[in-house]
């Protein structure tokens, strides 16, 4: 696996090695020992499974608070989004800043976020299988979320009038709701 650097200290584009011939590849989407040998020791406890079918559909900004925060490795196995992961932690040098990449099927690219992080994405075709390990249960109690278009945060998601579900239209600005990430906590 190659660790590629992002804008934000501690997210990370993850390539896995893939092996193809003429009849298909191979490849490994997560390794204990290959995530060390790159300088994550994370260890994960769920793995979450979600489609899409419609292009321009937009889920996020999504977090759960502490102390059920959650890391999260996330990739995509069918189509492909932009994924978007934004610096949640008061006091952060980067706080309030994201940074998205474009997952697909195709790229076989993976997203890793740590906790203080808030998540996002939006389909880029129809059909969207979205795979993702997180490091601690959900929570229905410390589940929140970020207005997708907070100012304050201004991420370009692509798309003029999203899908959006009931979470995410009246889902609060960063201002105004309760996150409770601290830088260097």
């Amino acid at each position: 696996m190659k660790k590629i650097e992002t804008s934000l200290p501690g997210v990370y584009i993850i390539e896995p090695q893939v092996f193809g011939d003429h009849r298909g590849y191979f490849m490994e989407t997560y390794s204990t020992k290959a995530m060390a040998d790159i300088g994550i020791d994370t260890v994960f406890v769920q793995d979450n499974q979600s489609f899409t079918a419609q292009k321009g559909t937009l889920r996020g900004i999504h977090f759960q608070n502490h102390p059920m925060s959650q890391a999260k490795l996330v990739r995509v196995t069918r189509g492909a989004v932009l994924d978007v992961a934004v610096d949640l932690r008061k006091g952060s040098p980067t706080y309030k800043q994201w940074v998205g990449t474009e997952l697909s099927a195709e790229n076989k690219r993976m997203l890793y976020i740590p906790q203080g992080f808030g998540h996002g994405f939006v389909t880029l075709t129809d059909d969207v299988e979205f795979c993702y390990k997180v490091d601690n249960l959900y929570s229905k109690e410390h589940d929140r979320g970020i207005r997708f278009n907070d100012p304050a945060i201004g991420v370009e998601w692509g798309v003029e009038n999203p899908v959006l579900s009931q979470k995410d239209t009246t889902s609060p600005m960063l201002e105004d709701s309760d996150c409770n990430f601290i830088y260097g906590e």
